[in-house]
């Protein structure tokens, strides 16, 4: 008779993945901020969020946090400790690598659970009503200009906990929102990234 191999089938929910991609970046963020602390740019803002860890966040960030902290708990969490009791039940834990996976995934998911409570906990609400667009702020939309190519690109700035690129949004951390902060229509920046120095003209600021 021909030997057989088990083969598990684990489901690994996708926070995992996220949160794995997470970490990598935030290490890079810390790094960065290191490598920059003794750069007289920084504003009062910039070292008060560093120091004391405090965020801003905006309203619909919050509730965007408070509803993923709600997936986690109720969803998420039941169902990897249902496949840590089907795993266990399997038998002899030491060879199981369907328990063991179960197991990663329950660690990664009280770390990410940790993580958005600390942030909710440290985070000052930002005050929209404040906000205006005589100059760039954060949860303002920029529309820019590269002066190179002239290719226009539209962004909103955003606290690091609410970045999507793929939406637009861009942490106030990153490089090009650093360079636009406090700036006007018509200024024109000069941004630092990995790929050199890029100007960018500033062409519309809004809510």
């Amino acid at each position: 008779m021909a030997d057989t191999e088990t083969v598990y089938h684990v489901t690994i929910p996708t926070f995992v993945y996220r949160f794995r991609a997470e970490g990598q970046r935030l290490r890079t963020v810390f790094e960065k901020a290191i490598d920059e602390a003794i750069d007289d740019t920084w504003t009062d803002e910039t070292w008060h969020t560093v120091v004391t860890g405090t965020w801003g966040i905006s309203k619909y960030g919050l509730e965007n946090l408070k509803k993923e902290i709600e997936q986690l708990t109720n969803v998420e969490r039941p169902s990897i400790s249902k496949q840590i009791a089907e795993a266990r039940d399997k038998g002899d834990l030491s060879e199981n690598a369907e328990y063991h996976a179960a197991k990663e995934a329950q660690g990664m998911l009280e770390l990410r659970i940790s993580k958005l409570q600390n942030i909710i906990m440290n985070s000052r609400v930002l005050d929209e009503s404040l906000i205006n667009t005589d100059e760039v702020q954060i949860l303002n939309k920029v529309k820019i200009k590269n002066t190179a190519n002239n290719t226009v690109m539209e962004y909103n700035i955003v606290p690091e906990s609410e970045a999507d690129l793929k939406a637009g949004k861009i942490s106030v951390n990153t490089p090009i929102a650093q360079g636009l902060m406090g700036k006007k229509v018509g200024d024109v920046v000069k941004v630092q990234v990995p790929s050199g120095e890029v100007g960018f003209e500033i062409l519309d600021i809004s809510l």
